[in-house]
């Protein structure tokens, strides 16, 4: 592990610290110049589909795929963010488990506020179901929003009697919506790019005035979990997340769900997007492909 590899990626982020008072159209055009340059990854193709109803991108190995099928939902708290802007993360999963993924475009705020996204997590899986994809050979990952919206995305399939998938990866996922856990106090200044300001700021977009103190809304602290799959959380230890993962693992471990938290010290929000730049990185992603092909060969016994 490199501690100048963790000082480059703090540096990077505090030159780009996230600014809550930008317009969503603002902060869209932000986020997609800082996420989508760069060369293609590498060992996947990619190619537009839809899902759901809705546009997405579909990767698999060159090699040819040998595994499940991963249901990806990217971050962008909802606002901002698409297939494109998480494409390294994914195909890094694909890499890692031989897995076909499909990355869902999402409808987003503040055009189309809660329950939107939801609504499309959830016609997303159920297209999978229904196109014949066996539940307990499919995965939901996802990061930051991307990350919540596969809990969400979970607990709205299984009230609505849908199968559960084998398993959900959420890497540093946002799941309160009340902004209320202590990280939001002890990592100020610690995270390089956000703070509990600048998200409170965010907020009301994807809210539309509606109460955060809801289970599709803060599952980290409303939600019933039970009947959940299993569940891997990643999360950074320099995040004013950090609790949303904790509380929500605490909380998923008392409903009688498998869960795994796997913490990573001294690094920031989603560190696995850089990949191929940071070692915890890359061994984070090791340890959730890993953690995918466990689910689904325990699936099959």
């Amino acid at each position: 592990m490199s501690k100048e590899q963790r000082t480059a990626v703090d540096a990077f982020y505090r030159s780009t610290r996230f600014d809550g008072a930008r317009s969503p159209q603002e902060q869209r055009e932000a986020f997609e110049a800082m996420m989508v340059g760069g060369p293609p990854p590498l060992g996947v193709t990619s190619a537009p589909s839809t899902l759901g109803g809705r546009p997405a991108l579909q990767f698999e190995p060159e090699a040819g795929v040998t595994g499940g099928t991963i249901l990806y939902f990217h971050g962008g708290g909802w606002i901002f963010g698409s297939p494109a802007t998480a494409r390294h993360l994914t195909a890094a999963l694909v890499r890692r488990t031989g897995a076909r993924a499909l990355s869902v475009d999402y409808r987003l705020a503040p055009e189309h506020p809660f329950p939107a996204a939801v609504e499309d997590g959830v016609a997303a899986y159920r297209d999978l179901l229904e196109s014949g994809v066996a539940p307990e050979q499919i995965v939901l990952a996802g990061d930051s929003a991307g990350g919540g919206l596969c809990v969400t995305t979970l607990l709205a399939a299984r009230d609505a009697g849908l199968p559960m998938p084998a398993a959900a990866v959420a890497f540093s996922p946002s799941t309160d919506s009340t902004r209320s856990g202590e990280s939001m106090t002890t990592k100020h200044g610690i995270d390089p790019l956000f703070t509990r300001e600048s998200l409170l700021a965010l907020s009301p977009h994807y809210l539309a005035g509606q109460d955060p103190r809801q289970p599709l809304l803060s599952p980290a602290i409303c939600a019933d979990l039970g009947g959940l799959p299993a569940l891997l959380l990643q999360v950074g230890g320099n995040e004013v997340l950090l609790d949303d993962s904790t509380r929500l693992a605490t909380r998923a471990a008392a409903a009688g769900v498998d869960v795994i938290l796997d913490v990573t010290a001294d690094v920031p929000h989603v560190f696995q997007s850089f990949t191929g730049s940071l070692d915890e990185a890359d061994a984070a992603l090791d340890r959730a492909g890993r953690f995918i092909l466990d689910q689904w060969a325990l699936a099959v016994r």
